[in-house]
Parts: C-alpha cells; structure tokens; sequence
C-alpha cells in the first residue's frame, strides 16, 4: 500500500494546547510533542473528560513520561453556567482508563489562568483546545484585547454538523459540556476552526493495534494500552466499533501536515435549550463566522500517529 504523501510544516508553529487528559488527548500531546514542526509553549489544563485535579494530575504524568517539562495553566474548572459534568463511561474514574496514575494533588487558587499563559508570550500564537471552551471564554471576559492579540489561529476539536452526536442525538461532548462557553467564543469571531465529528470520526486505532501496543517491549507502549484497552471496550459496548475514534488527533495533525483537513468558511449558532438540542452546533445565516473542517485525510494523521506518538506500532507494522 503506497503511503500518503505528507507536507509537513517548515516553520516550528508556536502551540498553546488547552486540553482536558483524557485518553485522546494524551496521543494528541504526545504526536504535539514529538514533532518539531511544532514549538509547544504552553499546557493549559481544563475540566472535560475528568474533573481538573485528574486532568491536571494526569498532564504532569504525561509530561513525566514524555521527558518534557513545560508552563502549565489552569484554564477552567467547571462550566460557564451549567453542572460539572465528565465523561466517566469513556475515560474512567481517573480520566486515562486503566493506565497508572499517581494520586491527583489539590489545584491551587494561584495557578495561572489561560490568559496570563497568553500575556506571556513574545508572539502571537496558535491556540488548540481539545476540551470545552470555558477557559477560552473567560479569557475573552477577563482580556478581551489581550486574546485576539496574542491568539493568531484557534483550532477547536469541538461541534458537529451533519454527523450524529456523541453525548445526545445533536450534540458533542465538548459543546455538550459547555454551550454558553462555545457561544461567547464564536460570537468574538476569532479566527477559529471547527475540528468537529464529521471529520474525526473517521480517524480510527484499529482494536488489533491496541492489542498490540499491549504486547510491546517498550513501558510507555504497554502504559497507553492500558488507557486505550478501556477507551476500546467502551467503543465495543456504545458504538459497535472494534476500535476507537481519535478525535483529539486531528487539530495536531493539521498543524503538523497542512491539507490533512479541509476547511469551510461558514456561519455557526450553538443550541442552548435544555434537552438533546443542548450544544447543538448547526448552520445559521444569522450565526458567527468560523471555518469548519468538512473533509479529511486519514490515512495522513494515521500515519503522524503511528510514526510519532506510537512509535512501537510503526516498528511492529500497525494495519492501516
């Protein structure tokens, strides 16, 4: 099978990557990590898939182990206006599955919000969220000149327009979570783009890859398997899929390989009724400009993640 040609990136991108840890996550950190088309400035650590203290906990253990030490912030505990609510049925109590994890610590009123992360750095910067948007919200509250003068690109793995949803009928979990959040942010109008399940639907680890990594002679290898073997059984149960979908990936894989997605410049509204329309991302002639991801190339960011985050699965030949 002839691999996809890939375009990577020349100039290293200057990343702040506002993420909830989180199974997908971690393979999207370590692919962000271990890609010097990227210059990752910064983590900032949101309530999502866990509640903060795990996420927090759970991004210095993946730091830990990817030798990697970095600025962190912490850019939102709950939601804007509605109830905390996780993800425990996809990412497990801790929010990484299976995998070992040191106690999670106390999150400090002190810690540096996402806006402060913001103000200090030299240049603008491309912001990835892969959680909900409530940090991005409230730095939009607290310094709104700040944000759009310090954010040059926003990529958000959030929202859905034609595809199902993955928490009701219509929506997302990460709009689901926060959809107050997610309309202050369109309606600022920034230059965001919608990484949303139309496109990362489509990007799937293989069941016989998880069992794989499993087997590896490499710690870290048989740590993420941990995590994946529970994001796989719940994959199994919920979606009748012998695999699991990577959402997070994706918005990485596009910094890295520019064309991985194709963009749509549209005119988005959020549904806050309560209800399964809650969190609803849909097209509105009235609504907020943003680019929306409308097609991708998987066997691309499949690649980046085999020869990158999964280093182990591309020596033992993974499946495409």
């Amino acid at each position: 099978m002839q691999e996809p040609e890939l375009s990577l990136s020349r100039v290293p991108c200057p990343v702040i990557i506002d993420t909830d840890p989180g199974i997908d996550d971690t393979l999207a950190l370590l692919l962000a990590f271990r890609s010097p088309e990227l210059d990752v400035r910064g983590i900032a650590v949101s309530y999502g898939n866990t509640v903060v203290e795990h996420a927090h906990r759970n991004c210095v253990e993946i730091l830990r182990r990817a030798g990697r030490r970095l600025p962190l912030a912490v850019s939102a505990r709950r939601p804007l206006k509605r109830a905390l609510a996780v993800a425990l049925e996809t990412h497990g109590e801790s929010g990484l599955g299976e995998a070992a994890v040191p106690p999670a610590g106390v999150i400090l009123d002190f810690v540096k919000p996402l806006d402060r992360m913001l103000a200090e750095q030299d240049e603008p910067v491309t912001l990835v969220t892969l959680g909900p948007v409530t940090g991005l919200a409230l730095a939009l509250r607290r310094e709104p000149q700040l944000v759009r003068a310090k954010v040059a690109r926003h990529l958000a793995m959030i929202g859905n327009l034609r595809a199902t949803g993955n928490t009701t009928k219509y929506a997302e979990f990460n709009a689901w979570c926060d959809p107050e959040a997610l309309a202050e942010v369109l309606r600022a109008e920034l230059p965001t783009e919608l990484v949303g399940l139309d496109v990362t639907r489509k990007l799937v680890l293989r069941g016989a890859d998880i069992d794989r990594l499993g087997r590896a002679d490499d710690e870290m290898a048989r740590w993420l398997h941990a995590a994946l073997r529970f994001y796989l059984a719940f994959h199994r149960k919920y979606d009748d899929l012998d695999g699991c979908v990577i959402n997070d990936v994706l918005p990485i894989a596009e910094l890295i390989a520019p064309g991985t997605l194709t963009f749509e410049p549209l005119r988005l509204t959020v549904d806050l009724e309560d209800g399964e329309p809650r969190g609803r991302t849909r097209i509105a002639p009235e609504g907020a400009r943003a680019r929306v991801a409308t097609a991708v190339r998987p066997e691309v960011a499949h690649r980046l993640l085999m020869d990158r985050a999964l280093p182990a699965l591309a020596l033992a030949g993974a499946t495409r």
